[in-house]
């Protein structure tokens, strides 16, 4: 009895073993996931995955990078287990996207540190930055079915840093901090003459890398730019010392004149109403900034049938989506929220939302007219009213002729009564004078 009970359990449990192993779930992680870099540098990610293991036999990699401060240099280099890439390396320096999937042949590949990719990348300005694994990101189980075991995907938080100055010091009055966005498109500059310096080169443009050339531009210590486009710019400079030219300092600055893109507001419960019982509506937006990004969100409630206005709506307070508004009086408001991005650029968006009583079932304003939850707009109200007076139209002209046609027959009804009338009576005259 002991044997048979050993025996189905050996049995058992050579069968659920592998369900065991497989059940834990593989990663992905990066094999630096740190650390500190100069802008115009370059610096390798390597992209690793453990099987937790299980044999897999296809890994798909989908990243996130902000394409402000990286861009990449290289999507693939180095050696990788991947022996059949199923896609080509595909990467995006606007869109801040790399994905690539391969795999390898069955019975696929069991390990705790398979190098899947190597993606070189360029730091372009400055701040800190992550690079994450998307939702899409695939370990793929090599049972046949393609199971999907990622469990675990890791991140990489890096640095990025102005080089110290090579050449003369550098200031700013107008944009004194490099990891700053400015609105200011005229920036100027000044920098420090050390003895014996004669001569200065420097130029600006979008190009970290620039070198001045070897023509001088004279021996003054200041210059301004007009009218610069929107996007990160490099002052380049270099001094000449004993007859020879010395090294270059680049100096970044920002520049971002353009507002964040326009947007709408949307109330809670209204939906798509302006009229509302509730006393304390819940207001959303959303929008984004192409260059610098959105700082941070601010509102206000004007009361438009008081004179003086409530302390929310004497001034902006900042604010997060949804956000709930303070308890109402009935009226009319309108809600004006500003978007700010990191240049203080703003964009406003404004909604009128009325508040009325929940006890009225029945309401017209100056946006239109409400039945019980249902809200139509005047210009919905005018499309609905068409229709059902062009109805009504038709069917009163039905009705008019009808009516007419019946009319008619019955004058005549009437003509031909007066004819046999006055023939009766005709009759009864001869037949007296007889």
């Amino acid at each position: 009895m002991k044997k048979s009970f050993y025996i189905v359990f050996v049995v058992i449990f050579s069968f659920l073993m592998p369900l065991v192993v497989s059940a834990e779930g593989s990663s992905l992680y990066f094999s630096s996931n740190t650390g500190t870099f100069f802008i115009g540098s370059t610096f390798n990610v390597s992209i690793f995955v453990n099987t937790g293991g299980n044999n897999i036999n296809a890994v798909k990699v989908d990243l996130k990078f902000n394409p402000r401060k990286l861009q990449v240099a290289s999507p693939v280099a180095g050696k990788s287990f991947i022996s059949v890439w199923i896609a080509q390396p595909t990467y995006s320096n606007i869109e801040g996207t790399v994905s690539f999937q391969g795999g390898v042949p069955s019975p696929g590949i069991n390990t705790s540190s398979g190098l899947v990719s190597t993606i070189t990348f360029r730091a372009i300005s400055s701040g800190d930055t992550l690079i994450e694994f998307l939702d899409s990101s695939q370990v793929l189980l090599d049972d046949g079915k393609g199971t999907n075991i990622l469990t675990s995907m890791g991140e990489g938080f890096y640095s990025l840093r102005i080089p110290p100055p090579a050449g003369p010091k550098v200031f700013s009055s107008t944009h004194s901090d490099q990891n700053k966005w400015y609105k200011n498109n005229n920036p100027a500059f000044a920098w420090q003459k050390e003895t014996g310096v004669t001569d200065f080169s420097y130029g600006i443009d979008q190009n970290f890398h620039t070198i001045p050339d070897n023509i001088s531009e004279g021996s003054h210590t200041s210059v301004s730019y007009a009218d610069l486009e929107d996007g990160i710019w490099y002052f380049h400079i270099k001094a000449k010392k004993g007859g020879g030219w010395g090294g270059v300092t680049h100096y970044l600055v920002q520049i971002d004149t353009t507002s964040p893109a326009i947007f709408k507001l949307s109330f809670e419960p209204t939906t798509n109403s302006p009229v509302t019982a509730a006393r304390a509506p819940v207001v959303s937006f959303i929008t984004t900034d192409a260059l610098s990004g959105l700082d941070h969100y601010e509102m206000k409630a004007i009361n438009l049938k008081k004179t003086v206005q409530n302390k929310e709506a004497s001034f902006f307070v900042e604010v997060n989506s949804p956000y709930r508004l303070h308890n109402l009086d009935l009226g009319e408001y309108e809600i004006v929220v500003r978007a700010y991005d990191q240049a203080m650029n703003w964009q406003d968006a404004s909604e009128r939302i009325e508040i009325i009583p929940s006890t009225r079932l029945f309401y017209i304003s100056k946006s239109g007219i409400s039945i019980f939850t249902i809200f139509l707009s005047w210009w919905k109200t005018i499309l609905f009213l068409i229709p059902l007076l062009i109805f009504i139209a038709i069917h009163v002209s039905r009705w008019w002729k009808s009516h007419k046609h019946i009319r008619q027959r019955v004058n005549i009804l009437d003509k031909v009564k007066d004819e046999w009338k006055k023939k009766e009576e005709e009759l009864k005259r001869k037949i007296h004078k007889m």
